[in-house]
């Protein structure tokens, strides 16, 4: 399993129990480019800010249709975990603004939702879950329905819905 990464020494893993993040709550946010999680990582941050807390941050490589044609499913699995790579770095540079604390940064392969319930039954520092909600016709989105569905027994944690359309004012004003 991969080991939590400190965004600021990502050769280095973070051990379960690191002493820097025991001190406070760690928010995990599940990032992706769904509108709503900006609006979840900005309530997360507030949080963490406001609480002596920290960030944590979950990105999932999700399988791709390669995955059965070996030599072509590496290439694309080593260009997506690329692509992660720089994305969670543009992430945790906008966690530090915002929370004042260098993020835990995981990324991890596999279907989502499993991902991040993996991750939080193996990873004692996680204390909320904070998912940002579509609010659009096509409802909360799959991992929300998910985890306020037939998965909630398996949370171990307490989950925060932000909703997607709440703006930066509002976010800032009760977080």
């Amino acid at each position: 399993m991969e080991e939590p990464k400190d965004a600021a020494t990502p050769e280095a893993g973070a051990p379960s129990g690191q002493a820097e993040a025991a001190t406070g709550r760690v928010f995990l946010v599940v990032v992706d480019d769904s509108p709503e999680m900006k609006q979840a990582l900005r309530y997360a941050c507030n949080r963490a800010r406001n609480t002596d807390g920290r960030v944590a941050l979950l990105y999932v490589i999700e399988p791709s249709e390669f995955h059965g044609v070996l030599r072509v499913g590496d290439l694309v699995r080593e260009e997506q975990r690329a692509e992660a790579e720089l994305l969670m770095q543009r992430m945790a540079a906008q966690t530090v603004t915002a929370s004042g604390k260098v993020p835990i940064i995981y990324i991890r392969e596999g279907l989502r939702r499993d991902a991040l319930l993996a991750l939080i039954e193996e990873e004692p520092l996680i204390s909320i879950l904070v998912l940002g909600a579509a609010t659009d016709s096509n409802g909360p989105g799959p991992l929300v329905a998910a985890l306020t569905g037939k998965f909630m027994g398996r949370l171990r944690v307490p989950i925060t819905l932000v909703p997607g359309n709440l703006g930066d004012e509002l976010i800032d004003a009760i977080s």
